[in-house]
């Protein structure tokens, strides 16, 4: 695995703009960064991630069926007393689910280290599935990249096939939903009804914040369109805590994705995981916290932090970061592994699941060892031969 510089498409932002992906850049900081790649070898690629992100998706797939019939892990979990028998449910009816994305530590030595699992609102996907597939095919037409570059990416084509499973299993009709004022956001829902259109799988576009409830307790559209399958970018321990959320259970909707994800988006599966699969080469040692002072070599998390919020890490050189945040209460601790710095940059592997396999990656950089909102995206290429020189 190395950082590999290489000069950039003259007109790439006139063609992220032509296909949607507006939020380039935020805040006048780059969010995409072509001025580099990250190249690996195929064994790296189908042994060190592919094979692993399949193996602890089988993993985590199976410790859902174990918590949903267990009250003391719902406890663990910090699961509302509310929505079990609704989250349980859901799982038993099997309710169909979309995608996930798993977040690793590596740096081309040494096993992948699994940091979480994002299994409920995973971001970061039409820049990995399109637009760094798009970069990949003008590099080598413009002879920066060699002819046999390659990239771990079927996000796309898997995607479009898992939504044509899906059109059988989602009650109509289907609303796609996002805060509307976030940019990213909608653009990424954007990207997921063309994909569910190729399939032919119609689904229409709604804020989040525009949904009504009938008096009978239904999802409504603007038109009072009662809302038979909703596609939510909006984090489901979010409309846990919000009054319009208590009315889920009841609603008759169908989430996608569905209310047993829940489970797999708690960082609480982390020491759940562990104590399962102990000594397993793609995990790292984590446990509930106590409250208690963390310890040297050690990570603390909350169970529903995201982006890289309320991180804490003590190093085992007795060095402290910490990253601030809104999230607050139950956290789990997690051996410290530190990311690996490349020239001044410390990138975290995204691999993708799309319906249960695992199907391409995409890689966030940041200037730090927390890998927070600001990180940037920077593709990737598989080159069996280690670059010995600079493409420009």
């Amino acid at each position: 695995m190395q950082r590999v510089r290489i000069a950039e498409r003259s007109q790439w932002r006139a063609r992220a703009e032509e296909s949607g992906f507006r939020f380039h850049t935020i805040d006048g900081l780059p969010y995409w960064d072509e001025t580099a790649y990250y190249a690996f070898t195929l064994r790296q690629i189908e042994q060190d991630i592919e094979d692993p992100s399949a193996e602890l998706h089988a993993m985590a797939m199976d410790l859902v069926d174990e918590v949903v019939g267990s009250q003391q892990l719902m406890d663990q979990l910090a699961i509302p007393p509310l929505f079990r028998d609704w989250i349980a449910d859901s799982w038993r009816r099997r309710e169909p689910h979309l995608y996930g994305r798993l977040d690793f530590a590596y740096d081309g030595s040494g096993p992948a280290k699994l940091y979480e699992l994002n299994y409920d609102t995973p971001t970061s996907l039409f820049e990995a599935s399109f637009f760094q597939w798009q970069w990949l095919e003008d590099q080598r037409n413009q002879n920066r990249l060699p002819p046999h570059a390659d990239q771990f990416n079927a996000i796309h084509e898997a995607l479009v096939e898992r939504f044509g499973e899906l059109a059988a299993q989602l009650p109509p009709p289907l609303y796609f939903s996002a805060v509307g004022a976030s940019e990213e956001d909608q653009g990424t829902v954007a990207y997921l009804r063309d994909c569910a259109a190729q399939a032919g799988l119609r689904g229409d576009a709604i804020a989040i914040e525009d949904i009504g409830l009938s008096e009978d307790g239904r999802f409504t559209a603007l038109d009072d369109t009662v809302i038979g399958s909703l596609f939510k970018l909006y984090p489901l321990e979010d409309l846990m805590t919000e009054s319009f959320g208590q009315a889920l259970p009841a609603s008759g909707v169908q989430l996608l994705e569905p209310a047993w994800k829940a489970i797999l988006s708690n960082k609480g599966v982390l020491p759940l995981l562990w104590q399962r699969h102990r000594g397993h080469p793609n995990l790292l040692a984590a446990e509930f916290d106590d409250g208690s002072e963390l310890p040297r070599g050690w990570v603390r998390k909350p169970l529903f932090s995201r982006e890289g919020a309320n991180v804490a890490m003590h190093l085992a050189d007795g060095s402290w970061q910490e990253s601030e945040g809104p999230y607050t209460g139950p956290a789990i601790r997690q051996a410290a592994h530190p990311l690996t710095a490349f020239d001044g940059g410390y990138p975290l592997i995204g691999s993708w699941i799309v319906g249960d396999q695992a199907c391409g990656m995409g890689i966030r950089e940041d200037n730090s060892r927390i890998t927070r909102d600001s990180a940037r995206f920077v593709p990737h290429a598989i080159i069996d031969e280690a670059p010995t020189r600079i493409y420009l």
